[in-house]
Order: C-alpha cells, then sequence, then structure tokens
C-alpha cells in the first residue's frame, strides 16, 4: 500500500511537472514571440511580407467610414491583395487600428507586366571601366563595396506573365525588391474604387479620396528595420541601417554617397535628386576655390589701389565738396568721407572680378555638360532608358481619370479613355495665366514699395548720421546712409520675400490642381515652371533693381529725375558713393545668407518636431500606466509616428537649390564667395536630408524618374542668362569699364593717378533755386563744366565709356557664349562607353529573346507530336525550364 501511494505520488509529481514545463515552454514561447515579432515586416505567419500598412481610428463619423472601408478592403481582395488587421487593443495608443497588406506572387506578376517592370534575366557579361590610374587617393572618400554595390549587374528585360521562365527567378518571395513590390501596391491602391458593386460612382476611388475624408489616417510602406539596429529576422535585409550608418550622419560628409542603395531603397526618383544635388556639390568646389582666389587678390592688392589712396587722401578727397544726394535734408558731404567705403567696394570690383565672371560662365556649361554624362550613365545603369515614355502613357493621375468624365478613344491602343474638352482647357489656363499675372505684378507692387521706402527714410538717415558731434559718431565712420537704407531695405524685402513665399506655395498648387494635368510628370512640370516663376521674380528682382536701374537714372543738379513724377519730391535714387556693386553685393549677401539661414532653421524645427512629439507621446502613454519600451512597439507602429514624406517633398529640395543656383550664377560677378557660401551649406543639406529621409520620414513610396525633370531646362536657361547678367553687372554697375578708358585713353603717366578727379563734373549752384546749396561742388558724371557752350551736357569721355562698356557687353558675351557652344560640342551627353554597352546590352537581349522563343517553339512542335503515354510526359515536363536554361 505504502508502495502504490508513493508511486501515485511519482506519477502526480511528474505529471504535474510536465503541465509545469508545458505552460513554462508556452509561456517563454509567447514570449519570444512578443518580443520578435512586435519588430518585423512580415505578418503573424512569419512568411507573407507587409508591403502596405494602412492605419485608422474609430470617430464620430464611424459608421459610414467603416462603410467604406468595408467596401474598399473588399475590392483590394478582389484584387488578389491579402490583408490582416491589427487590433487596436495592440496599439500603443489603444486606439488605433493597422491594417497590413500583401502581395502575392500572381498579383505581383500581373501589375509587373501591366508597368513593364524591368526585372534581371542573364547576369551582365560586359565588361566595365578599366581602373583608374591612383584610384588608391579616393580610398579614404569611398565606402564598402557591399554598400555602394547592393546587387550584382544584370541584363534586364520587361517583365512578361507568360515568359516566366526566362527570367532568372530562384526566389518568387525575394524576386522583386520591397520597393517594386510597395509601388505596385500603391498602384492597386491609387485605382481601387471603394463604391458598392453595381454602382458607378467614379469619384469614390483611391486611397487618395480615403486619405482626404479621413477614412484612413495614413497610408504608408514599412522600413525593414529601426535606423541605429540590425534587424532581428535575417530575412530582413538592414538597409535602412546601412544607410543611417555609412551616410546620414554628419561626420560621413566627406564620404561619397551610396547611390545604388539609394535607388534601391527609396527608388528611381529620390536617387536622381541625391545623385544631381552631390555632383552640384562636388563642381560647387572648384567655383568656390576660384572665388575666394579673386577675393584674396582683392585683398592683396588693397595697398596698390589707386582709386581709394585718392579718396582717402585729405588733399584730393578731402578738399573736393560732393553735391546732396538728396533735397533739403542732406548736407554737402566731403569726398573722402568714403574712404572706407571705397576699400569694401575693392574687395570685390577688381580685375580678378571679370576673370572670375567670364569663369563662371564656363563652369556653368561645364556643369549641365558634365550632368548631362553623369545622368545618361545612370540612366542606362538604373534600367531608365526607356521609362519616360512608359510613365506617359501608365502612369495617369487618379484626379484626372476621376474629374474627367468625358470619353474618347485612343487611336494608338484603342481603348475608351477620359480626356478634358478643348473648351475647358482653354478656360482653365486663361485662368492660370490671369492668376499668374495677378501674383508676379503684386511682387512687382512690393518691390516698388520698398523703393519708395529708401527714398523716404534716405533723408532720415542722412540727416542723423551727418552731424559728426553726435554720440552716433563711430557708426557714422562706418555706415554711409546709403549703406544704412540698402540693409534695412534688403531686410524688410527678404521679410515680404518670406511672406510672399508661403502664398505662393498654395497659389501655384491651387492652379495646377485646377488644370487637371492628366500624368505626373506632366503635373510635376507645370507645378515646377509656375512656381519657379514665382520665386525667380520674388528673390531675383531686387537685386536686378540694385544692378541694372539703381543710380541710372538720377539726372544731375538743377534736373533731378524723380520717382512718379517731380511732385512726388522722391528723387531717384544714388549708388552708394563706393560704387553701385558694394551695394548690390550687400543685397544678395542679405537675401541669399538669409534664405539658407532660414531654410536652415526650419528644417531644424521639423526635424525636433518628431523626436519632441514621440518623446511627448511616450511621457503620456507612460502617465497612463503603459510602460512598453520602443523596442517592443511593433514596426508598423514605430513608422507610423514618423513624419509623412509629401509627393511633392523633392520639389521643394530642388527649388531651394534651384534658387541658390540663381544667386550664384546670376549675380557672381558681384560677390565671388557666393559659391563657397553655397557649398558650406550643401555639405550640410545633404547630410541633413538623408538624415530627415533616414531617421524622420516614413518610407516613401518608390517612385521611377529618368532625370531632374523642368529642373533641367530652367537649369539651362539661368545659365544662358547668367552669361548676359555677369556682362552687364561689369560693363555698368563695376566702375571696371570707367576705370579702362581712363588708364589706357585719357591717363597721361599710363597709370590711375588722377582718376577720381577726371570721373567728376563741377556745378553751379547758383542755378539751382537758392533754398538749396550755397557753393560750387561736385557731382559723380561726365558733364561739361559751367560757362562751356555744352555745360551739364555729357562729355565726349562719357560717350567713349558707354562704347567701351557695349563693346565689353558684345565681346564679353560672344566669347563665353562661343567657349560655352564649343565645351558642349566637344563633351557628348552619352559617353562612348555608356553607349557601347548599351548597344551591346541591346543586341544581347536581342539574342537572348531570339534562342527563347525558338527553343520554345522547339518543345511546343515535339510535345504536339509525342505519342507516348502521360506518364512518360510527366517526366519530361519538368526538365523544360533546364532544357531552356541550358540553350540560353
Amino acid at each position: 500500500m505504502h508502495l502504490e501511494t508513493e508511486y501515485l505520488e511519482q506519477i502526480t509529481w511528474c505529471i504535474s511537472s510536465l503541465l509545469l514545463s508545458k505552460t513554462l515552454l508556452l509561456f517563454l514561447l509567447q514570449t519570444d514571440k512578443l518580443h520578435t515579432n512586435r519588430d518585423t515586416v512580415f505578418f503573424r505567419d512569419g512568411v507573407r511580407r507587409i508591403d502596405f500598412v494602412l492605419s485608422y481610428v474609430d470617430d464620430k463619423d464611424g459608421e459610414k467610414k467603416q462603410e467604406r472601408r468595408r467596401e474598399f478592403e473588399a475590392n483590394l481582395e478582389k484584387a488578389g491583395l491579402e490583408l490582416e488587421t491589427e487590433d487596436k487593443s495592440d496599439s500603443k495608443d489603444q486606439k488605433t487600428y493597422f491594417l497590413k497588406i500583401h502581395a502575392p506572387w500572381d498579383v505581383l506578376a500581373t501589375y509587373a507586366d501591366v508597368l513593364k517592370v524591368k526585372v534581371p534575366f542573364k547576369e551582365s557579361d560586359v565588361p566595365h571601366g578599366q581602373d583608374v590610374p591612383l584610384e588608391w587617393l579616393s580610398h579614404p572618400f569611398r565606402l564598402p563595396d557591399h554598400v555602394m554595390h547592393p546587387q550584382p549587374d544584370y541584363f534586364t528585360y520587361p517583365f512578361d506573365k507568360n515568359k516566366m521562365d526566362f527570367f532568372l527567378i530562384n526566389d518568387k518571395d525575394t524576386f522583386f525588391p520591397p520597393s517594386t513590390r510597395n509601388r505596385i501596391v500603391f498602384y492597386i491602391l491609387a485605382r481601387c474604387p471603394y463604391f458598392k458593386e453595381g454602382r458607378k460612382d467614379k469619384d469614390k476611388t483611391g486611397i487618395k479620396r480615403l486619405l482626404s475624408n479621413g477614412t484612413y489616417t495614413a497610408a504608408f510602406p514599412l522600413h525593414d528595420c529601426r535606423y541605429w539596429k540590425r534587424a532581428r529576422n535575417a530575412e530582413c535585409e538592414s538597409e535602412r541601417f546601412n544607410l543611417y550608418k555609412h551616410w546620414a550622419r554628419f561626420l560621413c560628409f566627406y564620404k561619397e554617397q551610396p547611390l545604388n542603395l539609394i535607388r534601391k531603397y527609396y527608388g528611381e526618383k529620390i536617387g536622381i535628386y541625391f545623385a544631381w544635388l552631390g555632383f552640384y556639390t562636388e563642381m560647387l568646389f572648384f567655383a568656390a576655390v576660384m572665388g575666394f582666389i579673386c577675393f584674396t587678390y582683392g585683398l592683396l592688392s588693397y595697398d596698390v589701389n589707386m582709386s581709394s589712396k585718392e579718396i582717402c587722401d585729405a588733399d584730393i578727397g578731402g578738399s573736393i565738396l560732393m553735391c546732396p544726394l538728396c533735397d533739403k535734408k542732406c548736407p554737402f558731404w566731403k569726398l573722402n568721407s568714403t574712404c572706407l567705403s571705397s576699400w569694401q567696394s575693392h574687395l570685390f570690383d577688381n580685375e580678378g572680378t571679370v576673370f572670375f565672371a567670364i569663369f563662371m560662365g564656363i563652369w556653368v556649361t561645364l556643369f549641365l555638360e558634365f550632368w548631362k554624362r553623369r545622368q545618361a550613365r545612370l540612366e542606362y545603369e538604373w534600367d531608365l532608358v526607356d521609362f519616360e515614355e512608359e510613365q506617359q502613357q501608365l502612369q495617369i493621375r487618379p484626379e484626372f481619370e476621376i474629374r474627367c468624365t468625358n470619353r474618347r478613344l485612343n487611336r494608338i491602343t484603342q481603348e475608351m479613355e477620359p480626356y478634358l474638352p478643348v473648351t475647358s482647357k482653354c478656360a482653365r489656363f486663361c485662368l492660370s495665366g490671369a492668376t499668374v499675372i495677378f501674383w508676379i505684378s503684386l511682387i512687382v507692387a512690393c518691390i516698388i514699395g520698398v523703393i519708395a521706402y529708401r527714398l523716404a527714410v534716405y533723408a532720415a538717415f542722412a540727416s542723423i548720421i551727418k552731424d559728426p558731434m553726435r554720440k552716433i559718431q563711430l557708426v557714422g565712420r562706418f555706415i554711409t546712409p546709403q549703406l544704412a537704407t540698402s540693409v534695412t531695405a534688403s531686410c524688410i524685402n527678404f521679410v515680404i520675400i518670406m511672406i510672399l513665399n508661403f502664398f505662393y506655395e498654395r497659389v501655384a498648387i491651387w492652379i495646377t490642381d485646377m488644370e487637371i494635368p492628366k500624368t505626373h510628370l506632366e503635373y510635376e512640370n507645370r507645378l515646377t515652371m509656375k512656381m519657379f516663376l514665382f520665386q525667380f521674380v520674388n528673390y531675383y528682382s531686387s537685386c536686378f533693381y540694385v544692378a541694372f536701374f539703381k543710380g541710372k537714372f538720377v539726372g544731375y543738379p538743377g534736373k533731378y529725375s524723380y520717382m512718379f513724377g517731380n511732385s512726388t519730391k522722391l528723387r531717384n535714387e544714388e549708388c552708394d558713393p563706393g560704387g553701385c556693386l558694394i551695394e548690390l553685393t550687400t543685397q544678395l549677401v542679405i537675401v541669399m545668407a538669409g534664405k539658407q539661414l532660414w531654410g536652415n532653421i526650419q528644417e531644424a524645427l521639423i526635424l525636433l518636431y518628431g523626436p519632441l512629439d514621440r518623446l511627448i507621446r511616450n511621457w503620456w502613454s507612460s502617465r497612463k500606466g503603459r510602460h512598453n519600451p520602443e523596442n517592443h512597439y511593433s514596426r508598423w507602429e514605430q513608422d507610423h509616428v514618423l513624419q509623412n514624406f509629401s509627393q511633392l517633398g523633392l520639389f521643394y529640395e530642388y527649388l531651394e537649390m534651384v534658387v541658390q543656383f540663381g544667386f550664384i550664377t546670376l549675380f557672381v560677378a558681384s560677390f565671388p564667395l557666393a559659391p563657397l557660401l553655397a557649398l558650406f551649406n550643401n555639405i550640410l543639406e545633404i547630410r541633413v536630408d538623408a538624415w530627415k529621409f533616414t531617421t524622420q520620414f516614413r518610407r516613401p513610396v518608390a517612385s521611377k524618374a529618368r532625370n531632374i525633370g523642368a529642373w533641367q531646362e530652367i537649369l539651362n536657361a539661368v545659365a544662358i542668362l547668367s552669361v548676359v547678367t555677369n556682362a552687364f553687372i561689369m560693363a555698368f554697375t563695376s566702375d571696371m569699364i570707367p576705370r579702362m578708358v581712363y588708364l589706357y585713353a585719357y591717363s597721361k603717366e599710363a597709370s590711375m593717378r588722377g582718376y577720381i578727379n577726371n570721373s567728376l563734373s563741377i556745378y553751379n549752384i547758383s542755378q539751382i533755386p537758392k533754398e538749396n546749396m550755397p557753393e560750387d561742388d561736385w557731382y559723380r558724371d561726365y558733364r561739361y563744366p559751367p560757362g562751356h557752350q555744352k555745360e551739364y551736357t555729357h562729355t565726349m569721355q562719357f560717350w567713349h565709356i558707354l562704347a567701351a562698356k557695349m563693346a565689353f557687353i558684345i565681346i564679353m558675351e560672344h566669347v563665353v557664349f562661343v567657349v560655352k557652344f564649343f565645351v558642349a560640342w566637344m563633351i557628348p551627353d552619352v559617353p562612348s562607353d555608356v553607349k557601347a554597352r548599351f548597344k551591346r546590352e541591346r543586341y544581347l537581349i536581342q539574342e537572348y529573346l531570339h534562342n527563347y522563343e525558338v527553343e520554345r517553339l522547339k518543345l511546343q512542335l515535339s510535345a504536339s507530336f509525342i505519342t507516348e503515354p502521360q506518364s512518360e510526359m510527366s517526366l519530361m515536363t519538368p526538365d523544360k525550364h533546364e532544357v531552356l536554361s541550358e540553350c540560353l
């Protein structure tokens, strides 16, 4: 009995131990599953990949939105997509649902065929370029090969569902990369309806409309891992981690960019942007070096500047009394009071400036031509050569399909397609053009208002600064009334520019939406042209005024020119005594540097918003008792709290850089250090943009782009205009031409001695109303003195100088344009090795396709004549792919 009891106790203990062990094992498995599966890009089964995520919450209008979601999700399942929902109880905030979407192989294959996605069919055997001499010098700037070249080089061909065995399909789950998968899924989401079957509410279509009406709160593909840590799942690529480690950190600023990995992870459109920005920054280095050399020349020639010496000389400049620069309140002033201003002007207005202006005209051409070559190489390497035509035909905007209810037969495809009637199109374009003209007129009105401010405030500054016994004597020594007026007016103008920009963005988008462009490319190009036109007038108009209008229509004592007529008493503004160029430099520095500083502040605030928002959310969750560490949050929750990358995200990045490009090319003759400032800004810009994409933004939907779009034509136009503007700046804004005319035509000593006295004219103030100045005084111009038979008319030297200015403009423009066209002709747009490789690839593709079709036909013919039993046929079937592979 005792033995039986002991035996039963042992059995009970064993059973209890087994149950406890099983319970503990299940608990550990559940815990492990909780810890490993929360940060994953797969469904709960761990097999199907999450290609897209939709999120939504329950709110007041829940029933109506729930009905939309039910119909939309039912249509997604009909399209072949697989769905899995995460309940709100499992989410961090306890109120957000997450709908995970997976595209199975059949769906991917079908839409890859529709979108003509290029996929590999054979590893490339085309040899690459030979090793570059002294390549070891670039090793410190290079990245590891596994980052620079994330996949081998293949021959590619548009996917065809009927030729599955032609392509290199080793694993269907990994054949299409995640960027291609999310692009296909978004294509389906953008065209999937959410109306009930049998109804024809064409406007109830697409995820964009569901996002705008609040049915879904977000739609995004997932990042593959956390940016600071590799993914736990070995099947995840951890490309985001590699991008952060080797690209997004600022300490990598001297390293090359992993463009292939950027393209693979974000798509070709974003890859092209960073390729262009990197190339632009590299080319800026040469312009910055040359500009710094020219500025250094101005510093080194500081002491041999004869004009400034004569102005500062007490016996020359101190004995010349100059005419007042405004009526009534402005006093006489001695020429040597502008001593400091003349020295400052020499830093930028010297012989080296002419050389630098010509150099920048050639630099612009080299930049554009070499970028075309770089772009052609990327087009070939990234399979974008034939993409533009496909994009025009296939990627019709859902908004166009929804808003254009009329249908007509396409003569090419022989299918009914939506179209916009000519009458509606003309009406929309007329309204668009009128709106553009109105806003440009508003900019011009603001510029005129700033000019009026200059004229009205100048007298006030002159009356304050004129008295040397005041407490502001120290300021008065360094700041002239012209400089004070120019600085304050430039600051006011910059504030107006920023305010108008706020409205321009919304107006340009509204106008473009109203025109209903057909394709995404057409939409972006129209928006680009409108927005740049606004920005061009907004940013550059003040610089054009200072460079080409200020001080050119002043008149002379006794017959001054007045703005808005003589009754206004607003005398047209004269240039700073140091010359007009120093004022243009001041205007350029304030607007350009202010814009870059303001842009960096905006980006810093945007970057701080994301981490602060997440910090506040985590703190609020902990207050509510949910102490979940961040690594326990699901992958979709971690991405959900990130900022959304809008469709126009790259547009604003391009716009910022192109406006900067205009500053450093159109007016660079007035400020040779502008490329250096742009270089420092761009080095920071690349890493800030990389950091934003990698850490702060949700993963964008991958999209293709063959080039930088309409920005290329804008850059070409700015490059041509820059030659003209710099030639006119050197001729009419700078004092270089008058000095050269005096040196070679009027100087008796073949030197600049006596130039200052030669450039001044005498006026008898007895011919001016008595309430004005009481003595003879001087003013800057080339006119005959009082008592001469041609008194106060222009001297022959004035016409000689004007002829020299026009000759300089013609010669400089023709020389630079000839060099530009010669350089453009000498540098082919497509490198010869790329042409050869492209032709070789086309030839091999045709050859492989021919062999494939021939062998396929042979197998079909042989199968049709075989009369052997079915079992033998079934034995031959598995070898079909092997036979085709051997033939290839």
